[in-house]
């Protein structure tokens, strides 16, 4: 059985409601041992969606290139993150939901936002919807989740090259047999999230 693709009717029915800005939000990175996680809320152009439009996770890796550049062309992108620092304070949960707002903050004049999950942010002053598995049936956020994950697929490529041997530019700071390998033989970095439990573990071990 085919898979549904994502389509344009749920932002369509906010136009309908008066709505006349309406973006789709996601977040990327809640799993990885390191990195930022990353937000993108994007308002497309009904008139100049990208075709092929998907959840990220289902896309190849060219094809998310491809559309990710035709998105920033053709749509109003939003970008922003929750740091490391922020993650290990305040949690992932709580990281990616302020990653989230920043992003629809960004764009500076949203109305409303469609949500990929099941939480809206607290501090968003705009109306928002929720959709869990939202990535793959609504094309706003599906939009979001392949810019946001680009883009922080570009920073953990970059950060790979500072900090060479964990595979981050391959695995994008999740926590791979590469990765978990590379933290046990070379140690903890900056960027690596102190509160997550592998983490944590080794910077402790030497300590119980």
């Amino acid at each position: 059985m085919k898979t549904p693709s994502p389509d344009f009717s749920h932002e369509e029915a906010a136009f309908q409601r008066g709505f006349s800005v309406v973006c789709g939000v996601d977040e990327v990175g809640r799993g990885p041992l390191a990195g930022p996680v990353t937000a993108g809320a994007v308002v497309l152009d009904p008139n100049n969606i990208p075709d092929g439009l998907a959840d990220s996770k289902t896309l190849s890796a060219p094809k998310r290139v491809r559309l990710a550049g035709e998105i920033h062309a053709h749509a109003r992108v939003s970008i922003a993150h929750a740091s490391v620092e922020e993650i290990d304070r305040m949690n992932i949960l709580q990281a990616s939901l302020l990653a989230m707002t920043r992003a629809v903050i960004g764009l500076g004049d949203a109305e409303l936002a469609l949500i990929d999950g099941n939480r809206i942010p607290p501090d968003l002053d705009i109306q928002a919807q929720t959709f869990v598995g939202g990535d793959a049936r609504i094309l706003s956020i599906s939009a979001a989740s392949i810019v946001a994950k680009i883009c922080r697929d570009e920073i953990m490529e970059s950060l790979a090259q500072q900090f060479p041997g964990y595979g981050w530019e391959r695995n994008a700071g999740y926590p791979t047999q590469e990765h978990r390998a590379a933290l046990q033989k070379l140690g903890v970095t900056p960027h690596h999230r102190r509160s997550f439990k592998p983490v944590h573990n080794i910077l402790y071990q030497d300590k119980i």
